[in-house]
């Protein structure tokens, strides 16, 4: 006969197994929303986002099937300005090139959409998920919604009046998919089991990291909305200067940050050293306490990542040097996020708090 003590212990079992298979679920989004953003920046970078000029959710999951298809794909693309004005010599093999990686882009976000909406239903219904992360979980499957409609917003710029996508729009689009990422992490990382018990100065300077890094991705969409990282290959100074000439010709002046190239990848230059210093402080901030081998971590990741900065300008931006940097970008900003969660002072249910 099962004892009082037993008859209470299987509950409490079975809430940490699906706490934990939920959360695995999540980091499995998470991983397909990385590749979902260096995939993006692929498309970006090969200048094949307007291969596809419709939005057909249903009828878009089949490419082409014979030449007549891809004859009518072609077709529709030789409409818009970016083929009358920039690649009126494409051939139709040459299409198929971009219109794959457009294609695979837009099928990427249709599968995570699906990894995420099934096994929610899924859980929701066994009643493997706790009621307060339900709003959360909808909250996530919302946002992806919200994301897809925006990419369209990006997409709709370039078909008509422009022969890419406005900067603006590719700028939001990037942000506002490592602000689901982010989210996600950090949800997933609530249904951790530990939490450090650290000094209220590092938990600001580690919100101050994650904020720059934000500010960079953002600003590293417009860097690539404007082709910006072609126009100054040199470092660390920009064409011989540390402020170079032309960073605010445009009027009124704050249209130079996002519409004039120089000032762009200048901008970028200075909140990458305005991250790298602080998490040197950040370092220097945590000697004697858990967090240190963690600060330690993002200066790496922060030294690592300046490195590939470097060498994508120097190198004219390499599609695979260029991808790698992005792909760095973003697991610094997880890692970034991951560590801010870990650090704050409330403390979620299952979870134990560790002082550092």
């Amino acid at each position: 006969m099962a004892t009082a003590e037993h008859a209470l212990s299987f509950p409490e079992a079975d809430h940490a197994r699906d706490r934990n298979l939920v959360r695995r679920w999540l980091f499995v989004v998470a991983l397909l929303i990385v590749a979902m953003v260096v995939l993006g920046g692929a498309t970006r970078l090969t200048h094949s986002g307007l291969s596809i000029t419709e939005w057909q959710p249903i009828h878009g999951v089949v490419p082409p099937l014979d030449a007549s298809g891809w004859q009518e794909e072609f077709q529709k693309y030789q409409q818009i300005p970016e083929f009358k004005l920039v690649n009126p010599a494409m051939t139709l093999d040459a299409f198929k090139g971009i219109y794959w990686f457009e294609w695979a882009h837009r099928m990427l976000g249709r599968l995570i959409g699906l990894v995420l909406v099934v096994p929610l239903i899924f859980f929701w219904a066994t009643g493997r998920i706790e009621r307060t992360l339900i709003p959360k979980l909808v909250a996530i499957f919302a946002l992806g919604g919200v994301q897809s409609a925006i990419g369209w917003w990006m997409v709709a710029s370039g078909l008509a009046d422009r022969t890419d996508v406005s900067q603006y729009r590719l700028a939001v689009h990037l942000a506002f998919a490592c602000g689901i990422l982010a989210y996600l992490l950090w949800v997933a990382r609530g249904l951790g089991h530990t939490f450090l018990d650290v000094p209220t100065r590092l938990r600001r300077i580690a919100a101050a990291i994650v904020a720059l890094v934000f500010l960079q991705v953002f600003l590293g969409g417009i860097v690539a909305g404007l082709d910006a990282g072609l126009v100054s290959n040199t470092w660390p100074l920009m064409d011989g200067s540390l402020l170079p000439d032309g960073l605010f010709v445009q009027a009124p002046w704050w249209r130079n940050p996002f519409e004039n190239p120089l000032t762009a990848q200048f901008d970028h230059r200075l909140v990458a050293y305005a991250i790298f210093v602080m998490a040197i402080v950040q370092l220097a901030q945590s000697r004697g306490t858990g967090f240190a081998r963690r600060a330690a971590t993002i200066v790496g990741i922060v030294t690592v990542q300046a490195g590939l900065g470097v060498a994508t300008i120097l190198t004219s931006v390499p599609l695979w040097l260029a991808l790698l940097h992005q792909f760095v970008a973003i697991g610094l900003l997880s890692y970034a996020v991951l560590n801010l969660r870990s650090m704050m002072p409330e403390r979620p249910a299952g979870a134990t708090l560790v002082a550092a």
